[in-house]
């Protein structure tokens, strides 16, 4: 009932936000008219964002015809919602967030891939005696409040021939680095390889990880670009345009890396400082995982989606199917 209720309050928020949304008016710089668009970020400003910032400094949207405004989301599970009612234009989320979004009936569209690759990993100490996902047996994995990340954790253990029943499983929140780093568990999984890992070696952590598709999860995309169904029914125009600007910005940031973190850096959020180190090498292990040879930056294939649903829905996570193309279209041609 709770479910059918939550589904109920956001078509609800789609017709009202769709009437109040100012969004499709124009904007005037200089004489020229600009169009409106919006994307909400999946967490605050860091690496894996450099192309839009770079687009928006170096003028690429501008050439589009577009005044992009970058927000920032109070909760991480925002994104995606405010997206499906309208209330931002796009917003960054997550192939797997994705499906079983859509799976509830939220109308949501992935319109690009941003990272291609996972970017989540089983992470441990060195000294913790794990090698691999089988040895979780009999210890303690923190993670955040997901039923994404015990499945993930479940599949890797059994596909090691692990027993996950004897796996425990602690709610740490948002505390992944320190309940680690203090021994409070013996594993995280929901860390990122470009910044829980990059931290926790830092601070003198002697740090392993384990990718997820090395042990029974699909290889699938980490980041991806979604936009409400309404939204891109009479916005597309704009999104290509938004798109083909943002491609442009990453062109920049592999070109000149350190430049394209430097704009970044300053629009870092006061609230969350960035750590330049930190951050230039999250961006060296991010540029590989965001694109492929000869695939254009941003498409999406049919088999990476087919293959993360075929797997949400034997683990149980979605209760019903979900086809790829009704919850992606490429904003762009292979």
């Amino acid at each position: 009932m709770k479910k059918w209720m939550n589904i109920a309050i956001v078509l609800f928020l789609i017709v009202f936000l769709t009437g109040c949304n100012g969004n499709n008016q124009a904007s005037t710089e200089n004489g020229k008219k600009l169009d409106n668009i919006s994307i909400m970020l999946d967490w605050y400003p860091n690496a894996v964002h450099s192309a839009i910032y770079v687009a928006k400094e170096k003028g690429y949207f501008k050439d589009e015809g577009l005044n992009v405004k970058i927000e920032m989301p109070a909760d991480t599970n925002d994104p995606l919602k405010l997206a499906a009612t309208g209330k931002v234009d796009l917003a960054i989320s997550y192939q797997n967030q994705a499906i079983l979004s859509k799976s509830e009936g939220i109308p949501i569209v992935s319109i690009a891939s941003l990272v291609r690759h996972p970017l989540d990993r089983l992470m441990m100490k060195k000294s913790s005696g794990i090698d691999s996902p089988k040895d979780l047996e009999g210890k303690n994995v923190g993670y955040s409040s997901s039923e994404l990340s015990e499945a993930t954790l479940k599949s890797m253990v059994e596909a090691d021939g692990g027993d996950f029943s004897k796996v425990k499983m602690t709610d740490v929140g948002w505390d992944l680095i320190s309940s680690v780093a203090t021994n409070h568990v013996d594993a995280i999984i929901g860390g990122y390889i470009n910044h829980e890992y990059v931290l926790l070696n830092k601070e003198g952590y002697d740090m392993k990880a384990i990718k997820t598709s090395d042990f029974g999860v699909p290889d699938n995309y980490e980041l991806v670009i979604v936009t409400g169904q309404n939204t891109l029914n009479h916005k597309r125009d704009d999104i290509e345009r938004f798109w083909k600007a943002v491609t442009k910005g990453q062109e920049i940031v592999k070109q000149s890396p350190k430049e394209s973190l430097q704009v970044l850096l300053d629009h870092e959020n006061d609230s969350f400082p960035l750590d330049k180190d930190v951050e230039t090498k999250s961006l060296e292990i991010l540029l590989p995982l965001m694109e492929d040879d000869g695939v254009p930056f941003g498409y999406q294939e049919k088999e990476s989606w087919e293959q993360a649903e075929k797997w949400l829905y034997k683990k149980d996570v979605i209760k019903s199917h979900v086809k790829p193309e009704e919850i992606m279209e490429n904003i762009i041609a292979k």
